[in-house]
């Protein structure tokens, strides 16, 4: 049982700038293909930074109202230099978090959420930009047909991982949701296989109805 990889998601036709890349042509970039961040490159295609929408925005967020209604914006140091900016090195955030093609989905929705960034571009062993993963990207995994993850749970998990007969295991899997019913040699076995389950990739959500076989009654669903 394995994560997808971010290799599998990313977009490999990543547009990107160079340090020297001025204001407008970055507005440019980002309508013309219709995103909302580039890497930053050096001379040898390494990320060194990344330019989004709300870093060129700090250029509009300074400015004086023109009807008087509104107070200036507060902004930090590095906002106000933002704000000046003309170039892709003045403007973007520096160092790049990356990630890599072989990397989970996993571990790159935690650096997301750890460094508090939309997306990752994505190096190769050289340090080299080869694609850029999104949050959009990493929620794919979500739309994973339910035959697919039952297929999974049943054969990877239930089967190979824990040695459990198929024949007294049943898994129900409906919009991401998984229901795991029938008897287990072991009540220990219980928790593994819904710890288990609910690692798979798409699985939104995990009930179950397992019990050990010493257990003649059906107790109430356990989570």
């Amino acid at each position: 049982m394995l994560h997808r990889l971010v290799g599998d998601l990313m977009t490999s036709a990543v547009v990107s700038v160079r340090r020297e890349t001025g204001f407008k042509d970055i507005a440019e970039h980002l309508a013309e293909h219709d995103i909302t961040a580039v890497p930053v490159v050096d001379d040898q295609g390494r990320p060194v930074g990344v330019v989004s929408e709300a870093d060129l925005l700090r250029k509009q967020e300074s400015q004086a109202d023109p009807g008087g209604h509104l107070v200036a914006a507060h902004l930090l140091p590095a906002e106000r230099a933002k704000a000046h900016a003309l170039t892709a090195e003045e403007l973007m955030t520096s160092p790049a978090v990356t990630t890599r093609p072989q990397g989970s989905v996993v571990e790159a929705a935690r650096a997301m959420a750890r460094h508090h960034v939309k997306r990752l571009p994505v190096v190769d062993d050289s340090g080299r930009l080869v694609g850029i993963v999104s949050r959009s990207d990493l929620l794919r995994v979500f739309l994973r047909r339910d035959l697919t993850i039952r297929e999974e749970i049943t054969t990877d998990i239930l089967t190979r991982t824990l040695g459990l007969d198929p024949g007294t295991v049943t898994v129900q899997v409906t919009d991401g949701r998984v229901t795991l019913s029938g008897t287990v040699l072991q009540e220990s076995l219980i928790p593994i296989a819904i710890r288990l389950s609910e690692s798979v990739d798409g699985v939104i959500d995990v009930t179950n109805h397992l019990r050990p076989e010493t257990d003649t009654t059906a107790g109430a669903p356990q989570r």
